[in-house]
Protein backbone atom coordinates (compact mmCIF):
# COMPACT_ATOMS: atom_id res chain seq x y z
CA UNK A 1 0.00 0.00 0.00
CA UNK A 2 1.40 3.31 -1.03
CA UNK A 3 0.64 6.84 -0.10
CA UNK A 4 1.22 9.45 -2.60
CA UNK A 5 2.61 12.79 -1.13
CA UNK A 6 -0.50 14.58 -2.67
CA UNK A 7 -2.35 12.59 -0.23
CA UNK A 8 -0.63 13.19 2.58
CA UNK A 9 -1.07 16.95 1.69
CA UNK A 10 -4.61 16.25 1.46
CA UNK A 11 -5.51 14.74 4.71
CA UNK A 12 -4.07 17.78 6.47
CA UNK A 13 -5.94 20.16 4.82
CA UNK A 14 -8.63 18.76 6.04
CA UNK A 15 -9.73 19.64 9.50
CA UNK A 16 -12.38 17.33 10.39
CA UNK A 17 -9.88 14.43 8.98
CA UNK A 18 -6.51 15.98 11.00
CA UNK A 19 -8.34 16.31 13.85
CA UNK A 20 -9.59 12.65 13.92
CA UNK A 21 -6.14 11.48 13.40
CA UNK A 22 -4.52 13.55 15.87
CA UNK A 23 -7.63 12.33 18.04
CA UNK A 24 -6.38 8.81 17.64
CA UNK A 25 -3.26 9.63 18.23
CA UNK A 26 -3.52 10.67 21.55
CA UNK A 27 -5.67 7.93 22.63
CA UNK A 28 -3.32 5.53 21.98
CA UNK A 29 -0.76 7.26 23.67
CA UNK A 30 -2.61 7.15 27.05
CA UNK A 31 -2.78 3.12 26.10
CA UNK A 32 0.58 3.05 26.04
CA UNK A 33 1.47 5.33 28.72
CA UNK A 34 -1.09 2.89 31.31
CA UNK A 35 0.63 -0.13 29.88
CA UNK A 36 3.85 0.94 31.78
CA UNK A 37 1.71 1.72 35.14
CA UNK A 38 2.46 -1.04 37.76
CA UNK A 39 -0.53 -2.80 39.71
CA UNK A 40 0.59 -2.33 43.47
CA UNK A 41 2.10 -5.06 45.69
CA UNK A 42 3.77 -7.09 42.77
CA UNK A 43 7.56 -7.23 42.53
CA UNK A 44 8.46 -6.54 38.75
CA UNK A 45 11.66 -7.87 38.59
CA UNK A 46 10.14 -11.26 39.92
CA UNK A 47 7.16 -11.14 37.79
CA UNK A 48 9.16 -11.02 34.75
CA UNK A 49 11.33 -13.64 35.72
CA UNK A 50 8.67 -15.64 36.15
CA UNK A 51 7.06 -14.71 33.00
CA UNK A 52 10.13 -15.82 30.75
CA UNK A 53 9.68 -19.23 31.39
CA UNK A 54 6.09 -18.69 30.02
CA UNK A 55 6.40 -17.20 26.71
CA UNK A 56 5.17 -20.15 24.49
CA UNK A 57 1.85 -20.78 26.30
CA UNK A 58 -1.61 -18.94 26.66
CA UNK A 59 0.39 -16.34 29.27
CA UNK A 60 2.21 -15.33 25.80
CA UNK A 61 -0.98 -15.12 23.57
CA UNK A 62 -2.31 -12.85 26.12
CA UNK A 63 0.69 -11.11 26.67
CA UNK A 64 0.72 -10.28 22.85
CA UNK A 65 -2.51 -8.71 22.53
CA UNK A 66 -2.13 -6.76 25.76
CA UNK A 67 1.44 -5.14 24.46
CA UNK A 68 3.15 -6.61 26.98
CA UNK A 69 1.18 -5.28 29.82
CA UNK A 70 0.79 -8.51 31.19
CA UNK A 71 4.24 -9.17 31.55
CA UNK A 72 4.79 -6.31 33.36
CA UNK A 73 1.06 -6.87 35.30
CA UNK A 74 -0.09 -3.11 34.88
CA UNK A 75 -2.66 -1.65 35.44
CA UNK A 76 -3.47 -2.17 31.49
CA UNK A 77 -2.78 -6.37 32.44
CA UNK A 78 -6.22 -7.72 30.90
CA UNK A 79 -5.62 -5.79 27.89
CA UNK A 80 -8.47 -5.57 25.60
CA UNK A 81 -9.46 -9.75 25.28
CA UNK A 82 -12.39 -9.47 28.54
CA UNK A 83 -14.35 -7.43 25.70
CA UNK A 84 -13.23 -9.73 22.89
CA UNK A 85 -14.51 -11.98 24.48
CA UNK A 86 -17.44 -10.70 25.66
CA UNK A 87 -18.41 -9.95 22.34
CA UNK A 88 -17.77 -13.14 20.70
CA UNK A 89 -20.29 -14.61 23.60
CA UNK A 90 -22.82 -11.95 22.78
CA UNK A 91 -22.54 -12.79 19.29
CA UNK A 92 -23.03 -17.06 20.04
CA UNK A 93 -25.96 -16.26 22.28
CA UNK A 94 -27.63 -14.21 19.56
CA UNK A 95 -28.37 -17.69 17.73
CA UNK A 96 -29.57 -19.54 20.33
CA UNK A 97 -31.56 -16.53 21.82
CA UNK A 98 -34.71 -15.44 20.16
CA UNK A 99 -34.69 -11.91 22.50
CA UNK A 100 -31.52 -11.04 21.53
CA UNK A 101 -31.59 -12.22 17.72
CA UNK A 102 -34.36 -9.79 17.68
CA UNK A 103 -32.29 -6.89 19.14
CA UNK A 104 -29.74 -6.97 16.55
CA UNK A 105 -32.22 -7.21 13.88
CA UNK A 106 -33.83 -3.45 15.78
CA UNK A 107 -30.88 -1.55 14.14
CA UNK A 108 -29.50 1.61 16.43
CA UNK A 109 -31.24 0.82 19.57
CA UNK A 110 -30.85 -3.23 19.37
CA UNK A 111 -27.06 -2.46 18.55
CA UNK A 112 -26.99 0.27 21.71
CA UNK A 113 -28.67 -2.94 24.04
CA UNK A 114 -26.24 -5.11 22.69
CA UNK A 115 -23.78 -2.96 23.48
CA UNK A 116 -24.66 -2.01 26.59
CA UNK A 117 -24.59 -6.64 27.52
CA UNK A 118 -21.27 -6.62 26.09
CA UNK A 119 -20.21 -3.58 28.20
CA UNK A 120 -21.43 -5.71 31.42
CA UNK A 121 -20.15 -9.49 30.01
CA UNK A 122 -16.82 -7.23 30.36
CA UNK A 123 -16.81 -6.23 33.87
CA UNK A 124 -17.82 -9.76 34.86
CA UNK A 125 -15.10 -11.66 32.59
CA UNK A 126 -12.68 -9.25 33.76
CA UNK A 127 -13.22 -9.55 37.64
CA UNK A 128 -13.39 -13.07 37.42
CA UNK A 129 -9.67 -13.04 35.67
CA UNK A 130 -8.71 -10.82 37.75
CA UNK A 131 -9.66 -12.44 40.78
CA UNK A 132 -8.01 -15.60 39.44
CA UNK A 133 -4.51 -13.93 38.30
CA UNK A 134 -4.58 -12.71 42.20
CA UNK A 135 -4.93 -16.05 43.57
CA UNK A 136 -2.54 -17.36 40.91
CA UNK A 137 0.61 -15.17 41.51
CA UNK A 138 -0.36 -15.61 45.67
CA UNK A 139 1.14 -19.15 45.29
CA UNK A 140 4.07 -18.59 42.37
CA UNK A 141 7.19 -17.20 42.74
CA UNK A 142 10.29 -16.72 40.62
CA UNK A 143 13.29 -18.78 40.28
CA UNK A 144 15.14 -18.64 43.82
CA UNK A 145 12.16 -18.51 45.75
CA UNK A 146 11.42 -14.94 45.31
CA UNK A 147 8.23 -14.37 46.44
CA UNK A 148 5.91 -12.46 43.38
CA UNK A 149 3.62 -10.79 45.88
CA UNK A 150 4.81 -8.43 49.08
CA UNK A 151 1.81 -8.66 50.89
CA UNK A 152 -0.75 -11.80 49.44
CA UNK A 153 -3.95 -11.94 51.27
CA UNK A 154 -7.52 -10.72 50.82
CA UNK A 155 -6.34 -7.07 50.49
CA UNK A 156 -4.09 -7.53 48.02
CA UNK A 157 -7.09 -9.83 45.69
CA UNK A 158 -9.26 -6.49 46.54
CA UNK A 159 -6.92 -4.63 45.59
CA UNK A 160 -6.31 -6.85 42.28
CA UNK A 161 -9.66 -7.03 41.03
CA UNK A 162 -10.52 -3.40 41.59
CA UNK A 163 -7.41 -1.83 39.34
CA UNK A 164 -7.48 -4.43 36.22
CA UNK A 165 -11.24 -4.22 35.95
CA UNK A 166 -11.12 -0.69 35.93
CA UNK A 167 -7.96 -0.83 33.47
CA UNK A 168 -9.66 -3.05 31.35
CA UNK A 169 -12.61 -0.89 31.72
CA UNK A 170 -10.92 2.28 30.43
CA UNK A 171 -9.67 0.48 27.63
CA UNK A 172 -12.72 -0.21 26.62
CA UNK A 173 -14.10 3.79 26.88
CA UNK A 174 -10.87 4.70 24.44
CA UNK A 175 -11.61 2.37 22.04
CA UNK A 176 -15.17 3.61 21.72
CA UNK A 177 -13.94 6.78 21.80
CA UNK A 178 -11.08 6.05 19.26
CA UNK A 179 -14.20 4.83 16.91
CA UNK A 180 -16.48 7.61 17.78
CA UNK A 181 -14.25 10.59 18.06
CA UNK A 182 -11.36 9.45 15.48
CA UNK A 183 -10.43 7.02 12.26
CA UNK A 184 -10.47 3.63 12.31
CA UNK A 185 -12.13 0.78 14.57
CA UNK A 186 -10.95 1.85 18.24
CA UNK A 187 -10.96 -2.07 19.63
CA UNK A 188 -8.90 -3.06 16.41
CA UNK A 189 -6.59 0.01 16.74
CA UNK A 190 -5.53 -0.45 20.15
CA UNK A 191 -5.02 -4.21 19.38
CA UNK A 192 -2.80 -3.12 16.60
CA UNK A 193 -1.02 -0.42 18.82
CA UNK A 194 0.31 -3.10 21.42
CA UNK A 195 1.38 -5.45 18.70
CA UNK A 196 3.45 -2.97 16.92
CA UNK A 197 4.98 -1.20 20.04
CA UNK A 198 7.23 -4.38 20.13
CA UNK A 199 8.08 -4.36 17.06
CA UNK A 200 11.51 -2.44 17.70
CA UNK A 201 12.68 -4.52 20.60
CA UNK A 202 12.52 -7.47 18.28
CA UNK A 203 14.50 -5.57 15.15
CA UNK A 204 17.07 -4.58 17.49
CA UNK A 205 17.28 -8.46 19.09
CA UNK A 206 17.41 -9.12 15.01
CA UNK A 207 20.57 -6.81 14.61
CA UNK A 208 22.18 -8.32 17.53
CA UNK A 209 21.97 -11.36 16.24
CA UNK A 210 22.95 -10.69 13.03
CA UNK A 211 26.24 -8.43 14.31
CA UNK A 212 27.21 -11.81 17.10
CA UNK A 213 26.76 -14.22 13.68
CA UNK A 214 23.99 -15.88 15.45
CA UNK A 215 22.09 -15.00 12.54
CA UNK A 216 23.65 -14.85 8.58
CA UNK A 217 23.05 -12.27 6.42
CA UNK A 218 21.32 -14.66 4.06
CA UNK A 219 18.65 -15.70 6.33
CA UNK A 220 18.46 -11.47 7.17
CA UNK A 221 17.86 -11.28 3.65
CA UNK A 222 15.60 -14.08 2.98
CA UNK A 223 13.29 -12.98 6.56
CA UNK A 224 12.93 -9.34 4.87
CA UNK A 225 12.00 -10.59 1.27
CA UNK A 226 9.77 -13.13 3.13
CA UNK A 227 8.14 -10.05 5.40
CA UNK A 228 7.64 -8.48 2.14
CA UNK A 229 6.07 -11.23 -0.16
CA UNK A 230 4.05 -12.29 3.22
CA UNK A 231 2.49 -9.07 4.07
CA UNK A 232 1.43 -8.67 0.45
CA UNK A 233 -0.11 -11.81 0.17
CA UNK A 234 -2.18 -10.96 3.36
CA UNK A 235 -3.53 -8.04 1.64
CA UNK A 236 -4.08 -9.40 -1.66
CA UNK A 237 -6.56 -12.01 0.40
CA UNK A 238 -7.89 -10.11 2.77
CA UNK A 239 -9.55 -8.25 -0.31
CA UNK A 240 -10.10 -11.35 -2.32
CA UNK A 241 -13.75 -11.96 -2.98
CA UNK A 242 -16.06 -14.01 -4.47
CA UNK A 243 -18.82 -12.14 -6.60
CA UNK A 244 -22.22 -13.57 -7.13
CA UNK A 245 -24.26 -11.92 -9.49
CA UNK A 246 -27.90 -10.79 -8.81
CA UNK A 247 -30.83 -9.53 -11.22
CA UNK A 248 -33.66 -7.41 -9.57
CA UNK A 249 -36.64 -7.44 -11.48
CA UNK A 250 -38.62 -4.04 -12.54
CA UNK A 251 -41.34 -3.17 -10.14
CA UNK A 252 -44.02 -0.43 -11.01
CA UNK A 253 -45.33 1.00 -8.17
CA UNK A 254 -47.77 4.08 -8.88
CA UNK A 255 -46.45 5.75 -11.70
CA UNK A 256 -42.71 5.06 -11.30
CA UNK A 257 -40.52 1.95 -12.20
CA UNK A 258 -38.18 0.84 -9.68
CA UNK A 259 -35.54 -2.32 -10.18
CA UNK A 260 -34.43 -3.95 -13.23
CA UNK A 261 -30.67 -3.52 -12.80
CA UNK A 262 -27.92 -5.96 -11.86
CA UNK A 263 -25.89 -5.99 -9.17
CA UNK A 264 -23.80 -8.41 -7.30
CA UNK A 265 -23.23 -10.15 -3.78
CA UNK A 266 -19.42 -10.09 -2.51
CA UNK A 267 -18.47 -12.84 -0.44
CA UNK A 268 -15.37 -12.53 1.32
CA UNK A 269 -12.46 -15.41 1.32
CA UNK A 270 -11.75 -14.16 4.55
CA UNK A 271 -15.40 -14.32 6.47
CA UNK A 272 -14.36 -14.97 9.96
CA UNK A 273 -11.45 -12.66 9.89
CA UNK A 274 -8.40 -13.07 13.18
CA UNK A 275 -11.33 -14.65 15.21
CA UNK A 276 -10.37 -18.50 14.28
CA UNK A 277 -6.60 -18.25 15.02
CA UNK A 278 -7.08 -16.38 18.30
CA UNK A 279 -9.58 -19.15 19.36
CA UNK A 280 -7.57 -22.02 17.85
CA UNK A 281 -4.18 -20.24 19.99
CA UNK A 282 -6.51 -20.48 23.14
CA UNK A 283 -7.54 -23.45 23.14
CA UNK A 284 -4.38 -25.21 21.99
CA UNK A 285 -2.50 -23.52 24.43
CA UNK A 286 -4.33 -23.70 27.62
CA UNK A 287 -3.22 -27.78 28.28
CA UNK A 288 0.53 -26.33 27.51
CA UNK A 289 -0.41 -23.71 30.01
CA UNK A 290 -1.69 -26.24 32.74
CA UNK A 291 0.97 -28.51 31.84
CA UNK A 292 3.70 -26.18 32.57
CA UNK A 293 2.59 -25.65 36.04
CA UNK A 294 3.20 -29.65 36.86
CA UNK A 295 6.56 -30.22 34.94
CA UNK A 296 7.43 -33.32 37.94
CA UNK A 297 4.54 -35.09 35.72
CA UNK A 298 5.95 -37.61 33.51
CA UNK A 299 2.78 -37.24 31.03
CA UNK A 300 2.70 -33.14 31.51
CA UNK A 301 5.99 -33.34 30.51
CA UNK A 302 5.21 -35.08 27.02
CA UNK A 303 1.67 -32.32 26.55
CA UNK A 304 4.39 -29.34 26.98
CA UNK A 305 6.86 -31.15 24.90
CA UNK A 306 4.15 -32.11 21.77
CA UNK A 307 1.91 -28.90 22.29
CA UNK A 308 5.34 -26.60 21.68
CA UNK A 309 5.18 -24.43 18.61
CA UNK A 310 7.29 -26.06 15.46
CA UNK A 311 6.40 -29.81 17.53
CA UNK A 312 4.54 -31.78 14.05
CA UNK A 313 1.09 -32.44 16.77
CA UNK A 314 0.94 -28.92 17.76
CA UNK A 315 0.57 -27.59 13.96
CA UNK A 316 -1.34 -30.46 13.36
CA UNK A 317 -3.82 -29.19 16.20
CA UNK A 318 -3.78 -25.55 15.28
CA UNK A 319 -4.63 -25.71 11.61
CA UNK A 320 -7.55 -28.10 12.48
CA UNK A 321 -8.83 -25.86 15.02
CA UNK A 322 -8.08 -22.73 12.78
CA UNK A 323 -10.45 -25.02 10.27
CA UNK A 324 -13.19 -25.50 12.64
CA UNK A 325 -13.55 -22.01 13.67
CA UNK A 326 -13.35 -20.47 10.18
CA UNK A 327 -16.13 -22.90 9.17
CA UNK A 328 -17.85 -22.50 12.81
CA UNK A 329 -17.91 -18.55 12.79
CA UNK A 330 -18.61 -17.94 9.44
CA UNK A 331 -21.99 -19.91 9.59
CA UNK A 332 -22.59 -17.39 12.69
CA UNK A 333 -21.76 -14.22 11.28
CA UNK A 334 -23.49 -15.38 7.60
CA UNK A 335 -26.92 -16.40 7.08
CA UNK A 336 -27.56 -17.87 3.49
CA UNK A 337 -31.57 -17.99 4.45
CA UNK A 338 -31.54 -14.90 5.43
CA UNK A 339 -29.66 -13.42 2.54
CA UNK A 340 -32.31 -15.45 0.37
CA UNK A 341 -35.05 -13.99 2.07
CA UNK A 342 -34.14 -10.73 1.87
CA UNK A 343 -33.50 -11.25 -1.93
CA UNK A 344 -36.54 -12.48 -2.74
CA UNK A 345 -38.75 -9.81 -0.92
CA UNK A 346 -37.23 -6.82 -2.54
CA UNK A 347 -37.40 -8.90 -6.05
CA UNK A 348 -33.70 -9.83 -6.52
CA UNK A 349 -32.74 -13.50 -7.91
CA UNK A 350 -29.46 -15.14 -9.32
CA UNK A 351 -29.55 -15.69 -12.66
CA UNK A 352 -30.35 -19.65 -13.43
CA UNK A 353 -31.06 -20.22 -9.60
CA UNK A 354 -34.71 -20.31 -8.64
CA UNK A 355 -35.32 -17.56 -5.53
CA UNK A 356 -36.20 -18.86 -1.87
CA UNK A 357 -34.61 -22.18 -0.86
CA UNK A 358 -32.75 -23.41 -3.83
CA UNK A 359 -31.05 -19.96 -3.53
CA UNK A 360 -30.24 -20.69 -0.24
CA UNK A 361 -28.29 -23.51 -0.79
CA UNK A 362 -26.73 -22.23 -4.01
CA UNK A 363 -24.97 -19.39 -1.48
CA UNK A 364 -24.41 -21.70 1.46
CA UNK A 365 -22.48 -23.98 -1.37
CA UNK A 366 -20.25 -21.44 -2.67
CA UNK A 367 -19.97 -20.10 0.40
CA UNK A 368 -18.72 -23.57 2.06
CA UNK A 369 -15.94 -23.46 -1.20
CA UNK A 370 -14.56 -20.23 -0.53
CA UNK A 371 -14.47 -20.72 3.38
CA UNK A 372 -12.56 -23.34 2.86
CA UNK A 373 -10.03 -21.69 0.76
CA UNK A 374 -9.99 -19.16 3.05
CA UNK A 375 -8.98 -21.74 5.92
CA UNK A 376 -6.27 -22.32 3.88
CA UNK A 377 -4.83 -19.26 4.02
CA UNK A 378 -5.42 -18.47 7.41
CA UNK A 379 -3.41 -22.15 8.47
CA UNK A 380 -0.48 -21.14 6.07
CA UNK A 381 -0.10 -17.64 7.30
CA UNK A 382 -0.26 -18.75 10.83
CA UNK A 383 1.99 -21.18 10.92
CA UNK A 384 4.72 -19.47 9.59
CA UNK A 385 6.03 -18.23 12.69
CA UNK A 386 6.84 -21.68 13.91
CA UNK A 387 8.73 -22.60 10.64
CA UNK A 388 10.73 -19.14 11.67
CA UNK A 389 11.25 -19.53 14.31
CA UNK A 390 12.34 -23.51 14.33
CA UNK A 391 14.16 -23.32 10.95
CA UNK A 392 15.99 -19.67 10.55
CA UNK A 393 15.90 -19.33 14.51
CA UNK A 394 14.23 -15.86 13.96
CA UNK A 395 14.30 -14.04 17.43
CA UNK A 396 10.37 -12.64 17.48
CA UNK A 397 7.36 -13.50 16.61
CA UNK A 398 6.92 -13.10 12.73
CA UNK A 399 3.51 -13.44 11.44
CA UNK A 400 0.77 -15.50 12.04
CA UNK A 401 -2.54 -13.71 14.32
CA UNK A 402 -0.49 -10.54 15.14
CA UNK A 403 0.30 -10.03 11.61
CA UNK A 404 -3.12 -10.85 10.43
CA UNK A 405 -4.43 -7.89 12.37
CA UNK A 406 -1.71 -5.42 11.92
CA UNK A 407 -1.99 -5.52 8.09
CA UNK A 408 -5.58 -5.96 8.32
CA UNK A 409 -6.46 -2.75 10.92
CA UNK A 410 -4.28 -1.16 8.68
CA UNK A 411 -5.78 -1.75 5.50
CA UNK A 412 -9.17 -0.85 7.11
CA UNK A 413 -7.71 2.11 8.62
CA UNK A 414 -6.28 3.45 5.07
CA UNK A 415 -9.77 2.81 3.40
CA UNK A 416 -11.19 5.03 6.15
CA UNK A 417 -8.97 7.54 5.40
CA UNK A 418 -9.52 7.25 1.54
CA UNK A 419 -13.05 7.40 2.07
CA UNK A 420 -12.93 11.06 3.69
CA UNK A 421 -10.88 12.00 1.11
CA UNK A 422 -13.17 10.43 -1.59
CA UNK A 423 -16.35 11.91 0.09
CA UNK A 424 -14.66 15.77 -0.08
CA UNK A 425 -13.92 15.80 -4.01
CA UNK A 426 -10.76 14.98 -3.08
CA UNK A 427 -8.39 12.30 -5.40
CA UNK A 428 -7.53 8.81 -3.32
CA UNK A 429 -3.77 8.48 -1.65
CA UNK A 430 -3.20 4.91 -2.73
CA UNK A 431 -1.54 5.04 -6.09
CA UNK A 432 -2.53 1.64 -7.59
CA UNK A 433 -6.49 1.77 -5.66
CA UNK A 434 -5.67 -1.37 -3.61
CA UNK A 435 -6.85 -0.48 -0.83
CA UNK A 436 -10.48 0.20 -2.13
CA UNK A 437 -13.25 -1.39 -0.81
Amino acid sequence: MAVSGSGIGNIFKIPELKRRILVTLGFLAVYRIGVHVPTPGIDGEALATLFAQYQDTLLGIFNMFSGGALQRLSVFALGIMPYISASIILQLLTVVFPHLERLSKEGEQGRKKITQYTRYGTVVLSIIQGFGISIGLESMSAPGGLAIVFNPGWSFRIMTVITLTAGTAFIMWLGEQISERGIGNGISLIIFAGIVARMPQAIGNSFRMLSTGEMGIFACVLLVVLMVAVVAFINFMEQAQRRIPVQYAKRVVGRKMYGGQSTHLPLKLNTSGVIPPIFASSLIMFPATMASFFKDVAVMQYITTALKPGALIYELTYVGFIFFFCFFYTAIVFNPADVADNMKKYGGYIPGIRPGKRTADYIDRVLTRITFGGAMYVSAVCVLPSILMTKLHVPFYFGGTSLLIVVGVAMDTVGQVESHLITRNYEGFLTSGKGRR
